[in-house]
């Protein structure tokens, strides 16, 4: 292996798992989901729903400190005073439906493995919900990461250099010594390689490019495997 690197960084949705607002069935699941929720907390569904998507950086920075908290929020802008009982079956159903999501790619745990036993300091960056923050202990990608930075626990987003800076620093290593992986939204891989970081996008045959990802003319890979390659 070459040791132009230290360590590398990777996004979470769209990288080691897939997108949950992918196209196809992904996507038909999670505005499903959506829609169970609204009829739980028995407010207007397409009201709600893009209440609930106009509101997604109040979410991913963690300005509420709880999923419980978020939903009453949404209600009453729309006017409703939910019940106690609808509040907790409508944020057990999106803590449900933020782990179905959680299922890492069928070669993520593989390449990290084979990263971290080349010597490699492994990292993650994640614009999410507290969900994802809750849940991301038990799941099997979490003991195989030396830094996981999520967005609602740090209060920023990518590409915001705070970000950024604050993994190299849980790392131990500067920015110009890693390599990050992303599939591109958020503008991630531009605010990487403006730290420093030499950013490379992964883009799976079954998911189309993210709507907010910018254009990208530098290195790409269609599988998470392919980081070992790049690296070799």
């Amino acid at each position: 292996m070459g040791i132009k690197y230290d360590a590398v960084i990777f996004d979470l949705y769209g990288t080691l798992v897939d997108n949950p607002e992918g196209p196809g069935l992904k996507l038909e699941a999670y505005n499903r989901a959506l829609e169970e929720i609204a009829s739980t907390l028995r407010v207007p569904m397409d009201e709600f729903v893009q209440l609930w998507r106009n509101t997604v950086d109040l979410r991913m920075t963690g300005v509420f400190p709880s999923t419980e908290g978020y939903i009453i929020r949404l209600c009453h802008e729309l006017g409703i005073n939910p019940e106690a009982d609808q509040v907790a079956r409508a944020s057990r159903m999106r803590l449900e439906q933020i782990r179905r999501q959680l299922v890492p790619r069928r070669d993520s745990l593989e390449t990290l493995i084979q990263l971290r036993g080349f010597g490699y300091g492994i990292g993650l960056i994640s614009d999410c919900t507290w969900e994802t923050a809750s849940l991301w202990p038990e799941t099997s990608l979490a003991p195989l990461l030396d830094a996981a930075i999520l967005s609602c626990q740090v209060g920023v987003r990518k590409p915001a250099p705070q970000i950024y800076e604050l993994t190299c620093a849980q790392l131990g290593v500067v920015p110009d010594r890693c390599l990050y992986v992303g599939d591109g939204a958020s503008d991630e891989l531009a605010g990487a390689a403006r730290m420093g970081m030499e950013p490379i996008r992964i883009r799976v045959p079954y998911e189309r490019r993210p709507d907010d990802a910018q254009s990208w003319n530098g290195p790409e890979i269609s599988e998470l495997k392919q980081v070992v390659e790049h690296l070799a």
